[in-house]
């Protein structure tokens, strides 16, 4: 009986470890050179695949923290379904792809300090902006809503949309495009890629990005056992801040003035 009762805890305490999510330690990526960050590479203006090529305000502040450690940045594919699969399963260090800090999923791992405060906001027709002034205009029959699933902006949708029909795009990209040219009408996502595509792009307007329906940040997701990291990422961050290296990237990608 005792080697059952002994083989069963070894079980528990299996599945146990499995759940927790593996962490590189700051010394182990000192040590290999090579500092691992997972983006989706589909959310302009903070992280965008482009022809292979990684851009976007998130890019530049990982290849500073790079410089800064003194080691390779190695850009991981990743998805905001397998966002939090991936972190556990130690495919990059820190997540740096426009992510929004939640309760939920730092219950699982953990974040850096805020960077960008936003809200969920509409991307609609430049042609309908003055019909969609709330969320109620929003949310009825024959409104159609292009939504990449997996992320805060899908979670959103399902807890305030109940009559408006949702449509998914696999690529968060697409969703834009399909605006612009009226395949769907409205676009839920965060404020500051509202106002990034309704500055690049006269057919798109966000006209409810100055008064957002929710009021979030972002935040760089790291292991929950990652704590030297944190620490190190939130010093770095301090240091671009004070030395105006944050400023002026805000400007540059996300056409913000601190």
């Amino acid at each position: 009986m005792s080697r059952v009762v002994s083989f069963l805890m070894c079980c528990v305490l299996v599945a146990i470890t499995a759940n927790f999510a593996y962490a590189r330690s700051l010394d182990e990526i000192l040590s290999t050179g090579v500092l691992k960050v997972g983006t989706t590479g589909d959310y302009k203006p903070f992280s965008f695949n482009n022809a292979g090529n990684y851009e976007g305000f998130d890019i530049a502040v990982a290849k500073s923290f790079a410089s800064k450690l003194g080691v390779k940045l190695e850009l991981i594919k990743t998805s905001w379904p397998t966002l939090m699969g991936d972190l556990k399963e130690g495919k990059y260090d820190i997540g740096m792809s426009g992510i929004t800090r939640t309760v939920t999923r730092q219950k699982e791992a953990r974040f850096s300090q805020g960077y960008v405060m936003f809200g969920k906001t509409p991307l609609v027709a430049a042609s309908n902006a003055e019909k969609y002034a709330s969320l109620a205009d929003i949310d009825q029959k024959g409104v159609k809503i292009g939504v990449n699933p997996g992320g805060t902006n899908e979670k959103f949708v399902k807890a305030n949309i109940h009559n408006a029909e949702v449509i998914l795009y696999e690529s968060n990209l697409a969703i834009p495009e399909a605006v612009a040219a009226q395949e769907v009408d409205v676009m839920i996502t965060d404020s500051v890629e509202a106002l990034y595509y309704a500055a690049i792009d006269a057919k798109l307007s966000a006209p409810l990005a100055d008064k957002p329906f929710t009021r979030a940040e972002l935040g760089y997701l790291m292991s929950a056992g990652a704590e030297r990291l944190q620490d190190t990422v939130n010093f770095m961050m301090d240091q671009m801040i004070l030395k105006g290296e944050m400023a002026t990237l805000k400007k540059e990608y996300l056409h913000m003035a601190e």
